[in-house]
């Protein structure tokens, strides 16, 4: 009875409130609908009037034409109609191929349905079925012992075999098979339990499986090789439906139909994105298996009772004790510089909206990494374009640099930078980002783009809301792409950002898999796991092709702990690390390089003759200046030297500062090192440091072009040009 009061209560109360405040809302509501009316009514009279007026509209005068400056408007405007042309052009065409694809996978699809539907039917079933005793004799010259099904009968002395068909075989069919498995059994001193089945869904032909491996000669098996083979086959461009079924008949013309042998197992269990495998004896360590959905994965774990897999799909889709079939390859992606200018997922699939990729070319993920007959020493630089890096902490084509810090110290930003200052230097870049929220990698893409850097640049993406394998495949396919170029001879950067997201990653899939955990809860092996992906980046010789690939991976510390176990792990790994610290961020030192954390165990041999020149005493001099900086906070009084020992370092951390997407030519770098190390720069005041190097390099691009050109052979200053810049430098320091 209490909740019929509660309801009549509310009734009433809804009644009282639309009689005292219903008409007032009806009002205004009524008002505003007519005053929009009313608007609307006479905007469509003043339409109607300039149309009626046979007056033209009074023009605003022009303003006074400067062809120079029109000119150059005009020009701006034709370059962005082409551009945007071009780009409308692509779009089309990405949209009639992907149309294409789509059209041809359900005319691929829809074809394979009907010939199931025709094999199966009259007359096609019987001439498939006098077939049969040659497909038994053809199997039977196959089947042997695995590996696996010995090590099977040294522990359980049986090991089945069965026959299936779609109909039911003649009796001697059927004891000939069964002979000849029990006479292959005998020789190994095992026994078989023989089993015969009948199954309509094979459509035809005969399968026999012995232990786990199948030997496959169906309709079902053939078709489905058939409708994959299709499937696979590259679309040439501009096709149209004929094109379509030209292509699927040449196809089927092109395919074998042989006798498949794979292997079987089971689901035992699925959950979290990890599957417990039954059977599969002789299968290796990362290699494929597909599902019955459709659904692929990757074996990370081999125990005698059960083998530990992750799927790379959804897991929801597979169902407990179905059937998992042995691919037969290394997980593997395409690779190519089809990809560059890409977003895709750790398995390589488009995931940035233009179009599906073909590439011709495919590389395992896991890969072993150079020998050292196969490698030379780091020799050439890769400049970054950064101050801070190119002159204290040279990186070399080849080498292993890790960049370490705190959240949000510009790490990122660093790597970043790195990958704009490749433009035109023709070295391929791949970006793998590991853990990264969707709008971080999309905010990214968008900078390379708008600084010319995407069209060299691919980004492997395994984002925050990915699972667990994919976060973990995710920087051995990048490590894959990258060495597509280093084997073709050509110099590569890949950025891994960061590994320590990529190990909590591991961690995950090792705790499911039931691997025993160590310190920090991580596996012990995470070490190897780590190293074998870095040592893959290396320098080859010019025997083994001379490309290089150039790693810089990315470790995210808590408050500074680069003691912590991750960080310790790939510091010990790398060629020396680029520690960014967040006290220096937070004073507005951009980037935030701590000098004395960072190093370089390439040195000065990943550095241009000029750079080394000029940043030779760099480091011992900041090296004081921190020093005496940490002395003098205690207030104590100092003498003159030290005094301008502090002065020199704070100008010189000052001139090291740098605006994110502005990297600098090796020249530029090298003439305000000079200069502010030969106290040119002792006057300029503590916020005048951007535009005093803002007007250097003005100065001497317009007025000394050819220190300008001296310096840009990147050779070592020789003692008559180190005097023409003195000179030049006084002369910019009396203008100013």
């Amino acid at each position: 009875m209490d909740y019929l009061y509660a309801v009549i209560n509310f009734l009433l109360l809804a009644a009282i409130m639309w009689l005292v405040l219903g008409r007032s809302t009806k009002a205004k509501f009524a008002s505003r609908r007519e005053r929009i009316c009313a608007e609307l009514d006479e905007a469509e009279a003043f339409e109607r009037a300039l149309a009626d007026s046979p007056e033209p509209s009074p023009e605003l005068p022009a303003p006074a034409p400067d062809n120079g400056e029109l000119a150059r408007l005009s020009e701006g405007i034709e370059a962005k109609k082409r551009a945007l042309s071009e780009a409308s052009e692509k779009r089309v065409e990405r949209a009639k191929q992907d149309a294409m694809l789509v059209s041809r996978e359900k005319a691929v699809k829809e074809l394979v349905k009907r010939l199931g539907e025709h094999l199966s039917a009259e007359p096609q079933a019987s001439k498939i079925r006098e077939n049969e005793r040659q497909i038994a004799k053809a199997i039977l010259e196959k089947i042997e012992l695995t590996p696996g099904d010995m090590c099977y009968l040294m522990h359980h002395d049986v090991l089945y075999v069965t026959l299936t068909s779609t109909y039911p075989l003649p009796q001697d069919i059927v004891d000939e098979i069964g002979e000849r498995t029990t006479a292959l059994l005998d020789r190994v001193g095992g026994r078989s339990s023989y089993w015969v089945k009948t199954d309509p869904e094979l459509l035809g032909g005969l399968r026999l499986r012995i232990g786990d491996t199948v030997y496959d000669c169906t309709v079902k098996n053939s078709l489905y090789h058939l409708e994959r083979n299709l499937l696979k086959r590259p679309l040439a461009e501009g096709v149209g439906a004929e094109g379509i079924a030209k292509d699927i008949m040449e196809g089927i013309a092109e395919s074998d139909p042989r006798i498949d042998e794979f292997q079987l197992g089971r689901v035992l269990s699925v959950s979290d994105g990890i599957c417990r495998l039954d059977g599969l004896a002789d299968i290796m360590y990362g290699e494929v298996v597909e599902f019955e959905c459709g659904e692929r994965g990757m074996v990370l774990d081999i125990e005698p009772e059960r083998i530990g897999c992750v799927v790379f799909g959804k897991y929801e889709h597979i169902e407990t004790l179905s059937r998992v079939r042995r691919v037969g390859r290394i997980a593997s992606v395409p690779v190519g510089d089809e990809l560059l200018g890409r977003v895709v997922d750790p398995l390589g699939r488009a995931i940035d909206g233009k179009g599906r990729i073909s590439t011709r070319e495919r590389r395992p993920i896991e890969f072993r990494a150079p020998g050292i007959p196969d490698r030379r020493s780091v020799s050439e630089p890769l400049q970054t374009g950064v101050k801070a890096i190119d002159a204290l902490v040279p990186i070399g084509r080849g080498q292993r640099e890790l960049i370490i810090g705190d959240h949000q110290t510009g790490k990122s930003a660093l790597a970043i930078d790195a990958i704009i200052n490749q433009k035109g230097k023709g070295v391929p870049c791949i970006y793998v980002a590991i853990g990264q929220k969707d709008s971080t990698v999309a905010e990214i893409r968008s900078k390379l783009e708008k600084y010319g850097a995407m069209e060299y640049t691919a980004i492997v993406s395994a984002p925050a809301s990915s699972s667990a394998s994919m976060q973990y495949i995710a920087p051995f396919a990048g490590a894959a792409m990258s060495e597509y170029f280093m084997y073709s001879g050509r110099d590569c950067l890949i950025v891994y950002d960061d590994l320590s997201k990529h190990a909590v990653a591991y961690r995950e899939l090792s705790l499911l898999l039931h691997r025993p955990s160590g310190r920090e809860a991580y596996p012990g092996d995470v070490f190897y796991l780590h190293s074998r992906l870095l040592e893959r980046a290396a320098r080859l010789s010019p025997e083994a092709g001379g490309g290089s690939v150039t790693a810089l991976p990315i470790i995210e510390t808590q408050a500074g702990d680069i003691s912590a176990y991750i960080p310790t792990n790939v510091i010990s790994i790398t060629d020396g690390q680029i520690f960014l610290e967040t006290d220096l961020f937070n004073e507005g030192q951009r980037p935030a390089v701590n000098v004395g954390l960072s190093v370089s165990r390439v040195g000065s041999a990943a550095q241009t003759k000029l750079l080394k020149q000029v940043s030779g005493k760099l480091r011992m001099e900041l090296a004081q200046y921190r020093e005496l900086a940490a002395f003098a906070q205690f207030g104590s009084e100092l003498d003159e030297s030290s005094r301008r020992v502090l002065d020199s370092g704070a100008t010189m951390m000052r001139a090291l500062r740098q605006k994110r997407f502005e990297p600098l030519p090796d020249w530029k770098q090298a003439l305000l090192l000079y200069a502010v190390s030969e106290g040119f720069a002792s006057g300029v005041p503590k916020d005048g440091m951007e535009d005093f190097e803002k007007r250097l390099f003005d100065r001497f691009e317009k007025h000394e072009p050819n220190i300008v050109a001296a310096l840009k052979t990147g050779d070592k200053m020789s003692r008559p040009l180190e005097e023409s810049v003195k000179a030049a430098l006084s002369r910019f320091n009396e203008v100013s």
